[in-house]
């Protein structure tokens, strides 16, 4: 249930308008941090049955029980796909207007 919520309210809230981003390192750092914060809020650490301790997972691990993409892959798709997009219709009024393309 915390993994829908997840995709549902916060990624599409972190994500508006990423089309038109233009992400520096520090952000995409900033973007990761925030992904792993959250996946740990929802996975909770886990008792380690060698040691008997409390431990927080991994990255790795998170996303492995993660199965959607993460938050920079899809801002990096999203991006492509706009810039198809915009290419294509670019294209269009061009051929609307008799020009060549």
């Amino acid at each position: 249930m915390k993994i829908k919520i997840h995709r549902i309210t916060i990624l599409p809230v972190v994500s508006y308008g990423c089309e038109t981003w233009c992400l520096i390192l520090m952000e995409k750092r900033g973007l990761r941090v925030f992904e792993n914060r959250v996946l740990r809020r929802i996975f909770r650490p886990n008792r380690d049955e060698v040691t008997v301790e409390w431990r927080r997972l991994h990255n790795e691990e998170l996303h492995d029980l993660n199965s959607p993409p993460n938050v920079i892959r899809m801002m990096k798709s999203r991006t492509i796909k706009w810039a198809v997009t915009v290419t294509q219709r670019q294209e269009i009024c061009i051929q609307d207007f008799g020009g060549e393309t």
